[in-house]
């Protein structure tokens, strides 16, 4: 028979309205099958439901297994259970809850007789709900927080005579009133935003659309294009709320906490790949467009984004593809059953040949995380990922010999289009992370996290932008040798982060202050060589640096609501830099005489930033919300000089647009907004050393409006639109002059994203078939390039559909449905590709890297739950 024992918790949002548990209304106990022996021990299966706001059972999974046969009827039984749904404040809300089911043997000497229906215990209705403020809620961005909530009011019970006679069988223990355990998670919202651009983006349905690789839900934020010239490997070029970011120079990028931009990078300071995070493990963003935030940090320029991971599905799941030239995908996910989300381990193999020469690719990557609990009150998260990487780049061509048919590649249109000058360009990389956070829970609510980690890395690029254009002083009697470039980085990160929220209260409201702080230590060696075209031999050093750079920073942020109606944020973040650079490519010789061609300098750098925002409910679902603050981007440590008080790049940006959400079976959020954004010092490609360099102050006005709808688990749908005017001020005009100045190059000004995915089930053959099918489109304005030229506009559409019955799952997806032809990268400049004896033309003209045709891959996935059965 079954016992279940009761305490119900509850959680919700610091400072958000309290939530009041679900409370149960009909619980029919668990049926055994008549086949099926009762335990010779107490065996428990811990069950994770899903309340909706009707509170029906929507989902049921296994937590914690006892054995197929009682986790089946552990779960039947709990579809059939109704509640008195949740509720914060009057609202009813969705609530995930941890219901341990506990099957006990019978006393030794008794037989129990089995009803007519099988049941191994009667019906009953539950007891009295205990309500207290223990347990663990996650957001759909991943943060946890709490707040006690006051007990639930006695559902009653009720006891009939078989219940009474089951109860008898237990010898010497009292007959009880049965009661129900839970423990409520994932009730609350994310965490409220601090500004109209601040998205908590739950992946969800949104996983069906086709991606490429974990880089592309970026653009699930408004405003977000990425460009890649560099190959499958290389880290995507970033365009965001009007900037080119680069490779990550202007947005800070983290994953569960820890950073990925690498200072002084040899192709790029703030360099970012994000090819080593396994797509499926990615539980969702947290895309913070602009600088709002206390706790964003340097290279927040543009905003941040934040990866946070988990695994949703307990078992093993396994997934193959192969598709359009040779790519090869190979997933291994696992999650504990008896474990949470945020227990996982995931495995993921890539190689291609890629759609044209020089783009083959191969990668591997694992990443595993482990939850523990350490006592009541914390929690400790350990997380470790290895990656490697090589991959082959076609580099830029010349439109015109793409024109005149004079690329390396045979004669027709398609094969001039993705041809490549040489196989000498591509890179490689390795990635290693350890990180340990412990979360603790505080007396009032509080919260204490502490965050450690270690980060070890390698690169190794090479590229050519220009041909034979550069080395304009080779040895007498030789011909140019070549632009080609290779910049190495390998480097070490270790750093702490930590956060403290005290819980406090003021005129009987929680007011939520924050703490925090950052300490980083990065110790890197960076060099950029220029290499001969000809078997790749280096020439000559353009820079060789061994950088050590100390980030120490604090935060604080406070939030207060002095009428219903109004709540006031408001925060400053202080960061302090300490740079050590040794520089080995000093000359050999100098005015007074030979010299070392080593030598060392030190700079020290500290910057303010406060941040604030004020949020205005007209109406319950309508919020009109306003934001400024200023941010700062670290200097690259070899652009400085000895003993120099460290210039920083400072962004001055405001924010103002509304927010409207419905919540309930149809869900609809809708947001636009306004926004301006002044930067100190700004950044643009330079061709001759195939990395953005600096070019002055410059500035943006833009406005983006983004919806998204979910109906249940059938249907999400989210689109889009942006537009940012980026430009480089005239010398002496007012700040306010926004709009005037000339355009930066390579920023698109009109951006727009649809991405949508249905889901539902029919029968085959009797069957029981889940079927999917979703589309992602982008549609990307003309970009502006160098000597008023302009890129033609790009549309794309990408599909995928998938079915699965029981275990098996087939799936197929199309990437770029209509074989456009359109260049995923465009530029506009001098060089000479034909060779090392052609005179050089100075007329500037159009490069680009070709965007993949259509490509097709096929996928086969098993669900595995890896269970056995128990007697």
């Amino acid at each position: 028979m079954w016992i279940p024992t009761l305490v119900l918790c509850v959680l919700s949002a610091t400072g958000e309205l309290p939530v009041t548990p679900p409370v149960p209304l009909d619980a029919p106990g668990p049926v055994l099958p008549a086949e099926v022996p009762p335990p010779e021990v107490p065996a428990t299966v811990l069950l994770r439901l899903t309340i909706d706001r009707m509170g029906e059972v929507s989902q049921v999974e296994v937590r914690q297994s006892a054995g197929v046969a009682f986790d089946r009827a552990a779960m039947s039984a709990a579809l059939r259970w109704r509640f008195q749904p949740a509720r914060r404040g009057e609202e009813a809300i969705d609530v995930r809850v941890d219901v341990p089911v506990t099957f006990v043997p019978p006393v030794h000497g008794h037989h129990i007789e089995p009803v007519a229906s099988g049941h191994a215990g009667a019906d009953v209705s539950p007891g009295e709900a205990v309500a207290h403020g223990s347990g663990d809620a996650r957001a759909p961005g991943g943060a946890a927080s709490e707040t006690e909530s006051p007990p639930a009011a006695p559902a009653g019970t009720r006891q009939d005579a078989s219940e009474t006679e089951h109860s008898e069988l237990l010898g010497p223990v009292a007959p009880q009133p049965p009661s129900f355990s839970t423990t409520v998670r994932g009730a609350s919202q994310a965490p409220p935003p601090v500004a109209v651009g601040d998205f908590h983006i739950p992946v969800g349905q949104l996983a069906d659309v086709p991606r490429r690789s974990a880089s592309d839900l970026m653009l699930l934020a408004p405003g977000v294009m990425l460009a890649n010239h560099g190959g499958e490997g290389h880290a995507e070029s970033i365009y965001i709320r009007g900037f080119d970011a680069g490779e990550g120079k202007d947005v800070e990028l983290r994953l569960n906490g820890v950073p990925l931009n690498e200072v002084s990078h040899a192709h790029g300071h703030g360099y970012a790949d994000t090819y080593f995070i396994i797509p499926e493990l990615v539980e969702s963003l947290r895309v913070t467009e602009g600088p709002y935030d206390p706790s964003q940090g340097d290279f927040g320029v543009a905003g941040t984004v934040e990866y946070q991971l988990g695994l949703a599905r307990r078992g093993l799941t396994a997934s193959l593809s192969t598709g359009s030239y040779a790519a090869r995908r190979l997933s291994l996910l696992w999650g504990p059953p008896e474990a949470s989300e945020a227990t996982f381990v995931g495995l993921l193999l890539r190689q291609g040949h890629g759609f044209g020469p020089n783009r083959s690719y191969a990668n591997a990557g694992v990443m595993a995380q482990v939850e523990l609990r350490v006592g009541d009150e914390s929690r400790l998260r350990l997380f470790g990922t290895s990656y490697g990487s090589r991959f082959a780049s076609p580099g830029v061509v010349r439109e015109t010999d793409v024109v005149d048919s004079r690329m390396p590649c045979a004669p027709d249109s398609d094969s001039q289009f993705f041809c490549s000058y040489g196989p000498n360009q591509g890179g490689a990389g390795q990635r290693h992370i350890l990180s340990a956070e412990l979360q603790s829970r505080l007396k009032r609510g509080g919260r204490f996290v502490q965050q450690g980690y270690v980060i070890l890395r390698q690169t190794r690029i090479r590229d050519n932008f220009t041909g034979f254009l550069l080395d304009t002083t080779p040895p007498d009697g030789e011909r140019q040798r070549g632009d080609n470039t290779e910049g190495y980085y390998r480097g070490s990160t270790l750093g702490l982060r930590g956060r403290y929220t005290p819980g406090l209260t003021l005129l009987g409201q929680p007011q939520p202050l924050e703490l925090g702080y950052v300490a980083r230590y990065d110790d890197v060696r960076t060099r950029s060589r220029r290499l001969r075209d000809s078997g790749g031999v280096p020439y000559a050093t353009v820079f060789d640096n061994q950088v050590r750079t100390t980030n120490l920073g604090a935060y604080a942020s406070l939030r207060v609501a002095p009428v219903s109606w109004l709540t006031l944020r408001g925060g400053v973040r202080l960061d302090t830099f300490l740079f050590g650079v040794d520089d080995h490519n000093r000359p050999t010789e100098d005015r007074d005489g030979p010299r070392l061609p080593d030598e060392s300098l030190e700079a020290y750098g500290f910057f303010a930033s406060p941040r604030a925002s004020a949020e205005l409910r007209l109406t319950p679902r309508l919020t009109w919300l306003t934001s400024a603050g200023l941010g700062a981007r670290s200097s690259d440590a070899a652009a400085l000089s000895d003993a120099e008080l460290a210039p920083y790049a400072r962004v001055a940006s405001g924010e103002t647009g509304l927010g409207w959400r419905l919540d309930g079976p149809l869900a609809l959020e809708a947001r636009g907004a306004f926004f301006a954004t002044r930067v100190s010092q700004d950044f643009v490609f330079d061709e001759t050393v195939g990395r953005n360099q600096p070019v002055g102050a410059s500035q943006r006005l833009g406005a983006f409006v983004s919806a998204r709808g979910t109906l249940r688990d059938r249907v999400d749908i989210q689109a889009s639109l942006a537009w940012a005017r980026a430009t480089l001020p005239v010398p002496g005009a007012s700040a306010w002059k926004l709009w005037d100045g000339t355009v930066m190059p390579y920023i698109p000004e009109l951006l727009g994203r649809v991405d949508a995915s249905l889901r539902g089930t029919t029968r085959v053959a009797g069957q029981q078939v889940d079927w999917n099918v979703a589309l992602g489109h982008s549609a990307i304005g003309p970009r502006p390039l160098p000597l008023d030229r302009y890129s033609a506009p790009i549309f794309l559409f990408d599909v995928g559909t998938r079915a699965r019955w029981k275990a098996v799952e087939v799936g197929l997806s199309v990437e770029n449905l209509l074989d456009t032809r359109w260049r995923e990268s465009e530029f506009n400049y001098v060089s000479n590709f034909r060779g090392p004896d052609a005179p050089a033309s100075l007329m500037a003209t159009r490069h680009f890297t070709a965007g993949a045709p259509r490509t097709f891959m096929g996928t086969l996935t098993l669900h595995l739950d890896l269970q056995e059965d128990s007697p």
